[in-house]
């Protein structure tokens, strides 16, 4: 995943390098902890894979499941 954080930076005459140094490092932190979390979406059921899981073991199609699907078709 390529970086898309700006870089950051500080124009200030009046700010000593140490305090402008300080001012980017806070700023970085406060973006590294509260950047949204990426959470990969969960793979869609395949309905015709679930049908032949039902067939194969004799399960009623509106039964809950032991494969996760308690309701089926995301209901």
């Amino acid at each position: 995943m390529p970086n898309r954080r700006p870089k950051l930076e500080i124009v200030a005459p009046s700010a000593s390098p140490e305090e402008a140094a300080a001012v980017v490092a806070a700023l970085e932190r406060f973006m590294r902890d509260f950047a949204p979390v990426v959470v990969e979406e969960a793979p869609r059921a395949n309905p015709w894979q679930r049908a032949a899981l039902l067939e194969g073991t004799g399960r009623e199609p509106d039964a809950p499941s032991p494969w996760g699907d308690p309701v089926p078709w995301g209901g």
